[in-house]
């Protein structure tokens, strides 16, 4: 079977307190239910939790998401630093892909939706970013969508991403909106993908993401 290991890595820093990260854990059932309850997408994909501020933790290992009952919700604390983050994604993808491997599936490009409200404390991030998203340094070299709120720098953002960048612009829209589209356009896209892959991280699968969402801005890669 062909698999998609997806990554929701969230920012857990204190300025997430309150109604960002309440926003994040009200919709995580919505993105949960609305991959989860079409057959053909809960059989493809594989989903995972990580949780970063100081330091970064898988919350919700690798899971069929069929055989998951709920999702466990993110707390705010710390400081925010990206480079912890990026390397425990790193090391977390290629254990994860080498285990499905093990297991007789063929694996799709990881995806990630990477979600931060501030400005990485940390000086080493972009060489940690580097390592993850270069394909020359790592084979598994995942497809991000990074999505910024609040005080998010959206230079930084689209740093972060290779496929897609949003940054919020009306604070009246919480992030729960984003999630949700990124959720319908990950099932849109699993239905509709081709069927045929390279078995090394091949692009068989055809990511599609909509380019706006209600209350954010859609940044434009190629500028930034």
């Amino acid at each position: 079977m062909q698999i998609l290991p997806f990554y929701l890595v969230c920012d857990e820093s204190g300025s997430m307190a309150g109604q960002g990260i309440d926003t994040v854990n009200e919709a995580l059932p919505t993105l949960y239910e609305e991959i989860s309850t079409n057959p053909t997408v809960a059989d493809k994909t594989r989903f995972a939790l990580i949780g970063f501020s100081t330091a970064a933790s898988v919350l919700q290992p690798l899971a069929d998401l069929s055989e998951l009952s709920h999702l466990p919700s993110l707390s705010a604390g710390g400081i925010t630093s990206f480079g912890s983050a990026f390397r425990l994604l790193r090391d977390t993808i290629e254990k994860d892909v080498a285990a499905l491997k093990a297991e007789g599936h063929e694996v799709y490009r990881p995806v990630v939706f990477f979600l931060s409200d501030g400005e990485p404390t940390d000086n080493d991030w972009e060489e940690a970013l580097a390592d993850l998203k270069e394909a020359e340094r790592f084979r598994y070299a995942p497809k991000i969508i990074a999505f910024g709120i609040t005080d998010a720098d959206a230079a930084i953002i689209s740093r972060v991403a290779n496929f897609k960048a949003f940054i919020q612009k009306d604070d009246s829209i919480s992030p729960a909106v984003a999630l949700r589209e990124f959720a319908s356009s990950l099932t849109r896209s699993i239905v509709n993908s081709a069927t045929s892959m390279a078995a090394e991280g091949g692009d068989g699968f055809q990511l599609q993401v909509d380019e706006q969402v209600p209350g954010y801005t859609s940044l434009n890669l190629d500028k930034l």
